[in-house]
């Protein structure tokens, strides 16, 4: 199994907060740090909407990579149809030279109907978008690792597309696909070397992500369908996705527990401690949550998102340490 990793999730409404989090998350020990990849975000129950400051994922990231020196970096996950593959390509291998091979290459179809909209790039059905992330993946490979990359596909052809300098890692940055539908899965068994198992509710963090048990189904299919690719499903590492909420005090820990399972839509705090998209308590419950999920669904990889530095604080000098020494 996988050493156990912990990334912060960074937040986006500003440069300055961007640095601020990515120093700290560098000093408390975190594997990586990640950027959310949208163009404006709306999540009614927290009154976000598109007026809410919103970087650039891959700008952000740039800046993010010349100002760190031992975290990874990740996208999490890029939006394949917003960009040609061929750009994305020297994007993703110049932050790797920024970094000195440090970039993780999270990858996703989009979700977000609204956000394809508004900017242009209609509205294609889910199946396009997933078919577009598979051929992309194709280019991206092909740049990352030969010096005249052709590839022909129904979306995407290049043509001796140069890429030079191409990234430090060999053959090229670990691929994260994000996702967790059945032709997604097909994808990550045959590319992947992480998936971040999550579903598009779960990413506006509303009732109506997986159980666990539905989680369970959805590794299970993974593995399934590594191995009708003749991999080991052990060579694919499990990543989710917590909004992590914790408190010192055991009061303040359930009163919060309290306040997120009604913001979510749970019926019970039993209910939305048991969710995959969330982890709630004291450390120590925190801990034993993290002890059960590793146990049993093998999962190692936590991006985990934290609503201030006191929780990001917190978290890495009473949970973290527990899975890392």
């Amino acid at each position: 199994m996988p050493a156990i990793k912990f990334n912060l999730t960074l937040p986006m409404t500003s440069l300055h907060k961007v640095r601020e989090y990515a120093a700290l998350a560098e000093d408390l020990g975190f594997y990586s740090v990640s950027l959310g990849d949208h163009l404006f975000v709306r999540v009614p129950h927290l009154s976000w909407g598109p007026q809410v400051p919103h970087l650039e994922c891959f700008m952000t990231l740039s800046a993010v990579a010349a100002t760190t020196k031992r975290v990874r970096l990740a996208p999490l996950v890029a939006v394949v149809p917003f960009r040609n593959p061929a750009l994305l390509a020297k994007m993703t291998s110049t932050i790797d030279q920024i970094s000195g091979g440090r970039l993780i290459a999270g990858l996703g179809s989009g979700w977000f109907p609204e956000e394809f909209e508004a900017y242009g790039y209609g509205s294609p059905s889910d199946g396009e978008r997933i078919d577009r992330m598979a051929e992309a993946i194709e280019v991206l490979k092909a740049m990352w690792t030969r010096d005249e990359p052709s590839y022909r596909g129904r979306y995407y052809s290049i043509d001796k597309a140069y890429n030079f300098p191409k990234p430090v890692q060999k053959p090229h940055p670990p691929i994260m696909i994000g996702g967790a539908g059945k032709k997604v899965l097909q994808i990550a068994a045959r590319e992947a070397d992480i998936v971040n198992l999550v579903s598009s509710s779960q990413a506006a963090n509303r009732k109506g992500r997986f159980d666990k048990a539905q989680l369970r189904q959805r590794i299970d299919l993974l593995h399934r369908f590594a191995r009708d690719q003749g991999r080991d499903p052990a060579a694919i590492e499990i990543s989710g996705f917590p909004f992590v909420f914790i408190a010192r005090d055991r009061s303040d820990a359930d009163a919060t527990a309290r306040k997120i399972a009604q913001r979510n839509g749970f019926d019970e705090v039993e209910e939305a401690r048991q969710s995959p998209g969330l982890l709630l308590g004291t450390p120590a419950e925190i801990v034993r949550e993290l002890r059960a999920r590793i146990e049993e669904f093998g999962m190692t990889y936590y991006m985990v998102s934290m609503p201030d530095a006191e929780s990001v604080k917190l978290f890495a000098a009473e949970v973290m340490p527990e899975f890392t020494r």
